[in-house]
C-alpha cells in the first residue's frame, strides 16, 4: 500500500492552522510520550504548561494569569461557559453571544444544558443593543469574539463587558485565532482592555505551534476553581481540564514557538499577513468582487459557487462564509506568490 502523506500546505487558503514553526515541530517530537494531566509524574512538561500560560497571559495583557493548554478553541470555548455555568446563581442559565460566535458554544451549549441566545450583527460585529435585549438575570456570560472566523472581525470587547458587569455575568472573549495578530493593531480585545474574565487564544493558529495547542486563560485562579473535580489516584489532588491524558507535544511546542517568535516575530508574520490581504483585497475588488475586510489578515469576497467549485478543483483549499461569499485566511504559510497564482487562476475563469 503506498503510503500516506500529509496536506500540503502550498494552495491551503481556508485553514485556521498552519505549518509549526521548525523550533516547534522538535519541541513537539521531544514531548510526544508525556502527559501534562499527571502533573506529578511528568513534571517537566507540567513546568513547561505553567510557562506556556505566562507567556499567553504576556499577550493577552494578564499579569499572573490562570489556565492550561487545551486541544483548541472548542475545548477552552467549552470550559469556559462551564465555569460561568458553575459559578452562576440561577437554574436556567443562558449565554448570550453575537450571532457569529463559533460553532463550538452551541456545542458547550448542548452539552452543558445552558441555553445559547444569539444577537444579530451590525457591520459584522456585535450589534451591542441586540445584545442587551437578550441578557437578563439568568445570564452566566457574555461571549465577545475577536477575530471572527468567517470575516475576521473584532467585537467591541469593552462594551462587551460591560453588558456583562451589568448583569452579573461573566465575560468571555474567544480570540482563538486573531489573539496573535491582535497585538499589532489598535484593537481593545484583551484584559488589559476591558473587564474581560476568560479567553480564549491558540498558539496552534497564528501561534504557529503543533497542533494540539490551544489555551484557555483566565483571570483569577478561583474561576478555574469551578473546573476542579477530585483525582484520587493521581499524584495530584485535583484536575481542572476537560481532558484527562493530554499532549505534551501542544505544551512543549507552544511554548517552543512562542520562544523564538514573540515579540518581533509575530509582529513581522502579522504586517506580512496583513500585507498579503490588503493586497488580495484590492485584486478582487478592482475585478468587480465584492470585497468584505481585512480587519485582520482574511479577506472574503463574493464569488460564485461554480467558480469556487473550479478552483477547488485546481487544488485551491478555499471555503464558503455561511452567507455564501469566498474566505480567504492569510496564515503564516500563506505567501505573496501564493496569492499571484491564486489570482492568476481567478482570471483564468
Amino acid at each position: 500500500m503506498q503510503r500516506a502523506e500529509p496536506q500540503s500546505f502550498e494552495r491551503v487558503l481556508s485553514s485556521m492552522c498552519t505549518e509549526p514553526h521548525p523550533a516547534a515541530r522538535t519541541a513537539a517530537e521531544r514531548f510526544l510520550a508525556t502527559n501534562p494531566g499527571d502533573p506529578g509524574t511528568y513534571e517537566t512538561v507540567a513546568d513547561l504548561e505553567r510557562e506556556a500560560v505566562e507567556r499567553l497571559g504576556t499577550i493577552a495583557g494578564l499579569g499572573d494569569p490562570a489556565g492550561y493548554v487545551t486541544s483548541g478553541g472548542t475545548e477552552a470555548n467549552v470550559q469556559a461557559i462551564r465555569i460561568a455555568r458553575n459559578r452562576g446563581d440561577t437554574d436556567d442559565p443562558n449565554v448570550v453571544a453575537p450571532e457569529h460566535a463559533h460553532f463550538s458554544f452551541t456545542k458547550a451549549a448542548e452539552l452543558l444544558g445552558v441555553e445559547l441566545r444569539t444577537a444579530p450583527a451590525t457591520d459584522y460585529r456585535a450589534d451591542m443593543d441586540a445584545m442587551t435585549h437578550l441578557a437578563d438575570d439568568d445570564t452566566v456570560a457574555v461571549v465577545g469574539v475577536a477575530g471572527t472566523t468567517e470575516y475576521g472581525y473584532v467585537d467591541p470587547i469593552p462594551a462587551v463587558a460591560d453588558l456583562a458587569n451589568a448583569v452579573g455575568a461573566l465575560c468571555h472573549v474567544d480570540a482563538a485565532w486573531g489573539g496573535f495578530y491582535l497585538p499589532f493593531t489598535d484593537h481593545d480585545w484583551h484584559f488589559g482592555h476591558a473587564d474581560v474574565d476568560t479567553l480564549t487564544i491558540d498558539p496552534h493558529k497564528a501561534g504557529q505551534a503543533a497542533v494540539p495547542a490551544g489555551g484557555l486563560l483566565a483571570r483569577s485562579p478561583d474561576l478555574l476553581d469551578e473546573l476542579a473535580i477530585d483525582t484520587p489516584y493521581l499524584e495530584s489532588r485535583s484536575q481542572v481540564t476537560l481532558t484527562g491524558t493530554r499532549s505534551g507535544a501542544g505544551v512543549a511546542s507552544a511554548v517552543a514557538a512562542m520562544d523564538a517568535l514573540w515579540r518581533d516575530g509575530y509582529r513581522e508574520t502579522y504586517e506580512r499577513a496583513m500585507g498579503n490581504a490588503e493586497w488580495l483585497a484590492e485584486q478582487l475588488d478592482v475585478r468587480g468582487h465584492d470585497v468584505i475586510g481585512p480587519e485582520l489578515p482574511l479577506v472574503a469576497a463574493d464569488l460564485s459557487i461554480p467558480m469556487t467549485t473550479e478552483l477547488r478543483d485546481r487544488g485551491w483549499r478555499v471555503s464558503k462564509t455561511g452567507s455564501g461569499e469566498m474566505r480567504v485566511v492569510c496564515m503564516p504559510h500563506v505567501t505573496r506568490s501564493m496569492l499571484r497564482s491564486f489570482v492568476a487562476d481567478l482570471d483564468w475563469y
